[in-house]
């Protein structure tokens, strides 16, 4: 894509000029895909639809019902309890640097080709940040999803789960920080009959920062996670589990962790292919290789050695 080689080469005249990546900011409007890649390519949301922008919980829970093609601009920050449903073919789009959602989230269910985007998610006590529940087509990108580690685990549930059998996902260059249990791919190991065949997901180009497991968790399903940065995690990264199949590409990992494993919580173990990480002094434990080699599709990966200067740079809200 020509947005992150554009993003790789400013980001690099940046460090090389001894300045910080966060300061780069036309390396940060380089960022910008106007359309998903991945096992989301194709994903349309309201393109071509109606536009309406929100600014209230009610306007919001109307603006994106239904399933005719429409963009919903979110402004400002709207609270709520629980989380409001989206209807298929629509676009919910976070306004300006700062707009999106606290105490509860978004739920794409039984829905097909949604996109959401540039949104601040923060504290969805209880439930999760974004649920992908049996649906297709859905790219999650450029957002900040968050909460905090002063409560327990259980406290907040996931920010990214993709569950009950939802196939053809992209989660790109999202910010993911102060949290515990980040994204589950496949909610239960005794979901095989609606999960096998399905749960095709990319993870590229996302920042995790301060979060401790499931980066992502992955059951029964296919996940490619490539040029991601794993920084700051207190327990585990990827975790393949209940026969996943896992390409592990081009990330990069900074800490003492398990950057990758195939065994543990559950009671199949799963698959791992590692490609061209930088593993810094993290370990690894994987117990199954398996036939997930390549990827079926068309992408441009940062190379490890330069994907934390490119995801802190580009990730999360802002930049598009």
């Amino acid at each position: 894509m020509p947005g992150r080689r554009a993003l790789a080469a400013a980001v690099g005249a940046v460090l090389a000029a001894g300045l910080t990546a966060t300061t780069a900011g036309p390396a940060q409007a380089a960022a910008y895909e106007s359309s998903p890649y991945g096992y989301a390519a194709g994903t349309t949301g309201g393109a071509g639809g109606s536009r309406t922008t929100v600014t209230t919980l009610a306007a919001l829970r109307t603006a994106v019902a239904g399933s005719a093609a429409k963009t919903v601009y979110v402004s400002g920050t709207i609270a709520l309890a629980g989380q409001v449903d989206v209807g298929s073919n629509t676009s919910v789009i976070g306004v300006g640097a700062g707009s999106g959602l606290t105490g509860g989230g978004l739920r794409v269910k039984n829905a097909t080709n949604v996109v959401l985007r540039n949104l601040n998610i923060s504290k969805a006590v209880g439930t999760d940040a974004i649920t992908v529940q049996a649906s297709t087509k859905v790219w999650v990108d450029h957002n900040d999803l968050s909460s905090d580690r002063s409560h327990g685990k259980d406290y907040y549930d996931g920010l990214v789960d993709i569950t009950h059998g939802s196939d053809n996902i992209t989660v790109s260059w999202n910010k993911f920080h102060d949290h515990y249990k980040v994204s589950l791919v496949g909610h239960s190991d005794g979901n095989a009959a609606e999960d096998t065949g399905k749960l095709h997901v990319t993870y590229g180009h996302n920042w995790f920062d301060n979060v401790n497991s499931r980066l992502p968790s992955v059951r029964f399903g296919t996940a490619h996670v490539y040029s991601n940065y794993f920084g700051n995690v207190g327990d585990s990264a990827v975790h393949s589990r209940m026969g996943a199949q896992v390409l592990v590409e081009r990330n990069a990992f900074a800490g003492s962790f398990e950057s990758v494993t195939t065994t543990g919580d559950s009671k199949t173990d799963g698959y791992a292919n590692l490609f061209r990480n930088d593993l810094g002094s993290t370990t690894t434990d994987i117990t199954r290789t398996g036939s997930f080699t390549a990827a079926p599709y068309a992408y441009d990966p940062t190379g490890a050695d330069t994907v934390a200067a490119v995801d802190t740079a580009g990730a999360g809200t802002g930049r598009i």
